[in-house]
């Protein structure tokens, strides 16, 4: 844990994107003239504002992929999964590590591949459509797992979970009405993209836990001995837990801290208003931040260990959607 913490510590915007301003001027002056000039050359390709190299790097000097293997040999880890989506099929493939009698599936735009896990594949696991390039893996391209992941818990349920410890990233509280003079104004960019990408990264958990809740009760109706045979529905414990303060306020009174660049792409897109603080969240990177969340998140679990501990150690199974 403590190794942890140093290595979020060390996380800084440099060492997770730089802004290739060159290439992205020259990509739209390019852009600008072909539609001035009506050059047919084909549509320009979308490679992402950001450049994800320094992340990369990051990664790879901290995360040890050939140790996943040993793990696994070992027994103290059955199997892990990263979730992608396809550019080119739409599907969100969810690429799998583990034992030899780990499933894979297929169903409707959700499918599973059993492959060792390297750096390409948890690039592309974490390539936020837009801001980050998509990645190679193969000879495909992928992007974010989230984007077409309508159902986030099923990779951990079809690996045999029983039990699943989920982190949201909202509070759980009911949105506050906006007010007045918020009405009025016409939505900035940020304000949309902020609220297109909570749509995409958080909405869907929630959705899927509540979901799962009501399998839960619907099953608890139901005796074991009457269930049809051969059915694959099972009870799961899950523990949702959610954060005690809203992280998008508390990256607000960082963003004077970001990169010169970034500062002024979000001041742009009107990234300034409070109600923008959602879609600043995603481009913060401070260890002055990342230090509050970490205490935010250590402060949080402890308040709830007790019942963390039992649900962990399965003497407690039942679900509860919040905590």
């Amino acid at each position: 844990m403590d190794g942890l913490r140093a290595e979020w510590q060390q996380l800084t915007p440099d060492r997770v994107y730089s802004v290739p301003t060159f290439r992205f001027g020259r990509s739209l002056i390019r852009w600008t003239l072909d539609m001035l000039f009506r050059r047919r050359t084909g549509p320009p390709a979308l490679r992402g504002v950001m450049d994800m190299d320094p992340l990369r790097e990051f990664l790879r000097e901290c995360v040890k992929f050939d140790a996943i293997q040993r793990n696994i040999e070992q027994e103290s880890l059955r199997a892990i999964a990263l979730s992608a989506t396809c550019y080119g099929t739409g599907q969100t493939v969810t690429f799998v590590q583990g034992a030899g009698d780990v499933p894979t599936w297929q169903r409707h735009m959700r499918v599973a591949v059993r492959t060792p896990l390297t750096i390409d594949h948890l690039m592309a696991s974490v390539a936020i459509p837009i801001i980050f390039p998509a990645v190679r893996v193969g000879d495909a391209f992928y992007g974010d797992g989230s984007v077409r992941q309508t159902a986030p818990l099923a990779p951990a349920i079809h690996l045999g979970a029983r039990r699943i410890l989920a982190i949201a990233m909202r509070t759980g509280r009911a949105s506050e009405t906006c007010s007045v003079e918020e009405q009025r104004e016409y939505p900035v960019a940020a304000e949309v993209l902020g609220t297109l990408l909570h749509s995409v990264f958080l909405d869907s958990l929630d959705a899927d836990a509540e979901r799962l809740l009501r399998i839960n009760q619907l099953l608890e109706q139901v005796p074991s001995d009457a269930r049809p045979t051969g059915n694959q529905l099972k009870p799961v414990g899950l523990r949702l837990v959610r954060p005690s303060r809203d992280v998008g306020a508390l990256a607000r009174s960082y963003a004077p801290r970001l990169p010169r660049l970034v500062r002024l792409l979000l001041r742009s897109l009107g990234g300034e208003r409070a109600r923008a603080s959602d879609f600043l969240s995603y481009m913060m990177f401070q260890p002055e931040y990342t230090k509050v969340l970490m205490e935010l998140g250590y402060e949080d679990t402890r308040a709830h260990w007790g019942e963390l501990e039992s649900f962990l150690a399965g003497t407690r199974q039942g679900v509860k959607g919040e905590e």
